[in-house]
C-alpha cells in the first residue's frame, strides 16, 4: 500500500482508519462531502503533511476518480442511514467501484454481519452460510454480490467484517456509539437491547490496525474478512465501566422493541432498529481464526481500557465534529 484514499473518512471507521494510516506513515487522501469536517479531522490529527483532503461525492464516480489518481488502495467507509438502506445502498457502492474499476484499484469495503442471519455457528468464520430473514440483511447480500461481481475487471475487493463497535470516532452507525457519548456528557442514555446479554464490540483503533494489515497484502483481496472484538461482555458492565470513567452515573434505559418504535416515530432510524434485535438477544460472534492464521495475532484491547479510553476521549473532543 503506497497511497490510499479514504471514502467517508469523517465517519467512525473512517476516522479510525485515517489515524492508522497517519500512524504508519502512509500518505492518504480524506474524501468527504463536507470541507469543514475534513478540516476538522485533520486538525485532530495533527495537520500531518502526508494528509490530503478532498470534496466530493461518493454516488458520483467522477469524483471519486479525480481524487483517487495516485492512490493504489481505496478504503470504502460510507454508508447510509437504516431507514436508506434499501434504496441508497448498492447505488453506493456501485458508484464506488466503478471509479475504482477505472482506476484499477484495490477496494477494502468495511461491513457488518447482517448478511449471515440467526448464527448456526458457535464462533462464526467466513464460511457461515448467508442466509438473511431480515430485509437489512438481504439488501447486504446483494450488496457483497454486487462487490464481487465479475463486470469488475480491473478493481480488487475485499470485504472486512466487523461486529458492532465503539471508540472515540464511533457514532450513531454504531449501536454503542451514542450510549458512551451520552454517559461521557453525564447525559441520560439509551442501550439497544438487553442489558444482561453479552455481545461482541470491537474496539475501533483495534479494527483499524488490523484492516491496515489485510489492506497491505495482496493475498487477501477476494475475500471476505473477520475483524473479532476482545470477547463478550453484558451492557450492564460497559455501563458500570462507562460510568466510572466518566465519573457520573445518569440512568442508562434499555431499548427493546417497543421503546425503538415509540422512538421510531420521530427518529425514523430507531424504528428500523427493531428488526435488527434478534442480534442482541441471540449475539452471533466472530472467529478470528482466519486471520490470526494467515496474517497474524487479533489485536484486542481490554474492555476496562477501551471503553474507559473512549469516555477520557469524548470527555476531551468535541464530539460534534463526527456528525
Amino acid at each position: 500500500m503506497k497511497k490510499a484514499i479514504v471514502v467517508g473518512a469523517t465517519g467512525g471507521t473512517g476516522a479510525a482508519i485515517m489515524e492508522e494510516l497517519v500512524k504508519r506513515g502512509i500518505p492518504a487522501m480524506a474524501f468527504g462531502r463536507s470541507f469543514q469536517k475534513l478540516e476538522q479531522l485533520k486538525e485532530k490529527l495533527g495537520n500531518p503533511e502526508n494528509v490530503t483532503i478532498v470534496t466530493g461525492d461518493a454516488f458520483r464516480p467522477n469524483d471519486i476518480v479525480k481524487a483517487a489518481e495516485d492512490a493504489d488502495v481505496l478504503f470504502h467507509c460510507p454508508n447510509v442511514p437504516y431507514h436508506e438502506m434499501e434504496h441508497k445502498l448498492i447505488p453506493l457502492g456501485e458508484s464506488v467501484m466503478t471509479a475504482a474499476d477505472q482506476l484499477g484499484l484495490k477496494v477494502v469495503v468495511i461491513d457488518g454481519i447482517y448478511p449471515y442471519g440467526r448464527r448456526r455457528m458457535d464462533r462464526v468464520t467466513e464460511d457461515h452460510p448467508k442466509q438473511p430473514h431480515t430485509r437489512k440483511g438481504k439488501t447486504r447480500l446483494a450488496y457483497e454480490n454486487m462487490l464481487f461481481d465479475p463486470r469488475w475487471s480491473r478493481a480488487e475487493v475485499m470485504i472486512v467484517r466487523l461486529p458492532d463497535y465503539y471508540g472515540p470516532t464511533a457514532n450513531e452507525a454504531s449501536y454503542l456509539g451514542s450510549t458512551l457519548e451520552a454517559i461521557a456528557a453525564g447525559k441520560l442514555a439509551f442501550f439497544i437491547g438487553n442489558k444482561r446479554v453479552p455481545r461482541e464490540f470491537v474496539y475501533l483503533p483495534d479494527a483499524a490496525f488490523m484492516i491496515a494489515e489485510l489492506a497491505g497484502r495482496d493475498d487477501a483481496y477476494g475475500e471476505n474478512w473477520h475483524i473479532p472484538g476482545a470477547g463478550l461482555i453484558s451492557g450492564k458492565e460497559i455501563v458500570r465501566i462507562a460510568q466510572k470513567a466518566s465519573g457520573r452515573a445518569k440512568p442508562v434505559i434499555p431499548l427493546g422493541r417497543v421503546g425503538l418504535s415509540l422512538l421510531g416515530m420521530g427518529v425514523p432510524v430507531m424504528k428500523e432498529v427493531v428488526e435488527m434485535l434478534y442480534l442482541t438477544e441471540e449475539p452471533l460472534v466472530l472467529s478470528g481464526e482466519k486471520y490470526e492464521r494467515l496474517i497474524g495475532p487479533v489485536r484486542a484491547t481490554a474492555f476496562e481500557k477501551g471503553i474507559a479510553d473512549t469516555i477520557h476521549a469524548l470527555q476531551n473532543t468535541n464530539v460534534s465534529f463526527f456528525r
